[in-house]
């Protein structure tokens, strides 16, 4: 018994009639009676008495249209499905993310990616980077983005799109150095300044900066992410090397806010981005859009931000 007897079946039981069956299936008529033929005798049950012209269905037939009828209808449904999955306008994308991307830059862009799919459901989750490598590690989450640390942990378990760029300075509006093209760390030797916490990357490059200057590095405030650090700036109590995502998300949320500058620092700090997938299980085409999509959009704020 396969889809097609039972479509065969269905039409019959539906008109009544193996002529007009035929015709709705765009079938010859000796195609549809040798469907239902080979149907009965692979079940072993007569399905219709043959009354001259007329087909009766016997009570078996009636149980076998209630399940055929659900049966295709399932298999229909799941066609229609699966062309939308192929068009990438239905279906599920998780996506694990870093503090600072997850706030403001990541909603908006997930908003703007489903605003035509109404039928694409999106799962947002903010960890910290080591977090979202051990999720996408997990196969938790479809796609995770995060730091680009030399982590080595669960490397092996995830696949890494990788995007370098440089810390930016935030300085205050009104501060001396915001008139600069650019800022050095001796610009910022005994300037007040908000950091990341210390085993971070940055934090470490940063101090390690100053001391190859031979700069004083006044740190004032130190924070897990680097968001919290703006409001110490735009208040005109710290300069801050932070990272380009993180001001890009700043600019966004602030529009028209003039308090802070961003201004490319020297030595250059380093602060990449990885984009993970779980390198033991294949992305829907959703979500291998989704990923496509999302790197360029990335790779576009750097670009414009470095120009």
């Amino acid at each position: 018994m396969n889809s097609h007897q039972l479509a065969v079946f269905r039409e019959v039981m539906k008109t009544g009639s193996v002529s007009q069956a035929a015709r709705n299936l765009h079938r010859t008529q000796p195609a549809v009676s040798a469907a239902i033929k080979t149907l009965e005798e692979e079940l072993g049950l007569t399905l219709f008495l043959r009354e001259g012209r007329r087909l009766v269905p016997v009570p078996e037939a009636h149980y076998l249209m209630v399940e055929a009828s659900e049966i295709l209808n399932r298999l229909e449904t799941a066609q229609q499905n699966l062309v939308k999955m192929r068009e990438r306008v239905r279906g599920a994308i998780r996506v694990v993310a870093m503090p600072g991307p997850s706030v403001i830059l990541l909603p908006e862009f997930v908003s703007r990616f489903v605003a035509d799919k109404p039928e694409v459901n999106v799962t947002l989750a903010t960890r910290s980077s080591p977090q979202v490598r051990s999720l996408i590690a997990a196969n938790s989450f479809d796609i995770g983005f995060c730091d680009m640390t030399r982590y080595q942990g669960d490397r092996k378990l995830y696949k890494t799109v990788e995007l370098p760029c440089n810390c930016l300075c935030a300085v205050p509006a009104g501060h001396r150095l915001a008139r600069k093209d650019s800022i050095s760390v001796q610009d910022l030797s005994g300037e007040p300044m908000g950091a990341l916490q210390p085993d971070h990357s940055t934090h470490q490059a940063t101090a390690q900066a100053f001391v190859q200057a031979d700069a004083d590095f006044n740190l004032r405030y130190d924070a897990e992410y680097f968001l919290p650090l703006f409001h110490f700036v735009a208040a005109g109590q710290a300069c801050a090397v932070v990272d380009v995502l993180s001001a890009e998300s700043y600019r966004r949320s602030n529009a028209g806010d003039e308090r802070i500058r961003f201004l490319p620092f020297e030595p250059a700090i380093p602060f990449g981005y990885s984009i993970l997938t779980p390198s033991e299980r294949p992305l829907s085409q959703l979500a291998a859009s989704f990923t496509a999509a999302w790197q360029e959009h990335v790779a576009e704020i750097l670009a414009r931000t470095s120009g």
